[in-house]
């Protein structure tokens, strides 16, 4: 370990947390976090509050109990997956990697920033420029992922507090300039307003992000010079929680903005509802603000996704990081161009089928320190992840009409199964069994042997990524 790591004082510590938090949060804040707040405001009316918070609940909170999860176990997403067993540690991982990459979250951002940004201000339309924007986009974002060392730098100093100042500029003069508008709520929030605030959280994707983006961000703390130990997961947990922080602040904005517009009960989704109120409080300067924090939003987003993805790929499978870098812009771009509306039907059954074991790891590493007195953790791990999994492929099926007049009395019974959170009674209660088993058979530590300490942890991830990026950059991460 270098003199970089051990001499860093209080001071340096705090900028690092600081600018490490920015960097997350412009990573967390893409397409879905801009444009699902407003329309959520519409379509709540007079249930806003409710709804809001249940938004919050999966679009901000969950994400910064991921990091909290991440840094308490000191393992990264494929060693706390594997707990739940070797199926489940590894098809889980790649699929929750894949879906934040090039399978949906990665080319969303590169569909939004052209039809939101882009066709606004430019009247582009068509895959022409579609193909020409986006390899534009994705060769930006891969430009600025060649580094992994140098993500936070490059996010948390330069691009996030241009976001957050147009976001800020945008929010405080609707709040200042526009009247609360009077909604009818629409018949899903009328009955179910804080549910569906959480099912619409759902699709921001940060929670299963959060378990990806969390181990590049214990990499680079320490590349700052964050010791090791306790000050890496403190530091860790508050980088995390101040980009919880800055993500309900901006969401709230932003659905006061939907809250706030007139007409816009007539919108069908929150992206030209924003970009018609940027327009009408300031004009076309508005507009071009207005595509300027779309642009940077998507960006800083990709290059976030890029990072986390490609460090992965190139851990697991054969490849560089650069290698694999390179593979998932160029397919995200030519995901991107086929539009907005081909990306999200892509991708609405994996969501569906990934969130609820994710709550489930998510949740059951943050308790389990609670029993490390007595025992580690083995059925309580593998039990209520294994009914989340069950339970939520069930629920895919039905969306997708498999079977589903034969499946639904399976799942019916369950409270919240028709606000899609009917896995949340089974889950928990499989928990319990899980956790009172642990705690009748104690097993040692040891003899589980999967937890590793953060720093340990950590190592693996940056043995991958130094691979990838030659003697050079290995010399400046160690």
């Amino acid at each position: 370990m270098s003199t970089v790591t051990q001499g860093t004082g209080k001071g340096s510590s705090r900028t690092a947390i600081l600018f490490t938090g920015l960097a997350l949060f412009s990573m967390f804040f893409g397409a879905g976090n801009l444009i699902f707040p407003p329309m959520l405001a519409v379509q709540a009316g007079d249930n806003f509050w409710p709804a809001i918070l249940g938004f919050l609940t999966t679009g901000a909170l969950l994400p910064v109990l991921a990091v909290i999860a991440i840094a308490l176990s000191g393992s990264n997403v494929r060693d706390l997956a594997q707990r739940a067993g070797t199926i489940f540690g590894v098809i889980f991982p790649i699929l929750a990697y894949l879906s934040i990459g090039a399978f949906y979250a990665l080319p969303r951002t590169g569909a939004v920033s052209f039809e939101v940004a882009m066709t606004p201000v430019f009247g582009w339309e068509g895959i022409v420029p579609a193909a020409i924007f986006n390899i534009v986009f994705f060769g930006i974002a891969l430009a600025l992922s060649w580094n992994p060392t140098t993500i936070t730098d490059t996010l948390g100093r330069f691009l996030t507090p241009a976001l957050v100042l147009l976001l800020v500029i945008m929010i405080t003069l609707a709040v200042f300039t526009l009247t609360n508008q009077n909604f009818t709520p629409t018949e899903t929030y009328a009955t179910n307003a804080y549910s569906s605030g959480v099912l619409e959280g759902y699709l921001t994707m940060d929670s299963i992000a959060a378990l990806a983006f969390s181990i590049v961000i214990i990499s680079s703390l320490r590349y700052k010079g964050v010791g090791e130990g306790k000050p890496l997961v403190r530091a860790t947990i508050f980088a995390g929680l101040g980009a919880g922080i800055m993500l309900a602040v901006i969401y709230v904005g932003l659905g006061l903005i939907g809250r706030s517009m007139p007409g816009a009960d007539q919108y069908e989704s929150g992206a030209p509802l924003l970009a018609d109120a940027a327009l009408s409080m300031m004009g076309k300067p508005g507009q071009i603000i207005f595509a300027l924090i779309v642009l940077l939003a998507c960006l800083t987003t990709a290059i976030g996704l890029i990072t986390s993805t490609a460090e992965y790929f190139s851990e697991q499978f054969a490849g560089s990081y650069r290698t694999w870098a390179v593979i998932f812009a160029v397919t995200s771009a030519i995901i991107a161009t086929q539009g907005l509306s081909f990306v999200m039907s892509i991708a609405a059954p994996v969501i569906g089928f990934l969130y609820p074991p994710a709550i489930a790891l998510i949740f059951v590493t943050i308790i389990e320190p609670a029993f490390r007195s007595r025992t580690r953790m083995r059925y309580g791990f593998f039990l209520p992840i294994w009914v989340a999994v069950v339970w939520s492929a069930i629920g895919t099926f039905i969306s997708l009409d498999w079977g589903a007049d034969a499946l639904r009395p399976l799942v019916n019974w369950s409270p919240m199964e028709a606000e899609g959170l009917g896995w949340l009674l089974p889950t928990g209660v499989a928990f319990i069994i899980g956790a009172l088993i642990d705690v009748i058979r104690p097993v040692p530590p040891l003899e589980i042997g999967t937890h590793r300490p953060i720093e340990s942890a950590d190592s693996a991830s940056s043995e991958g990524t130094e691979s990838a990026e030659g003697s050079e950059a290995s010399e400046a991460k160690l």
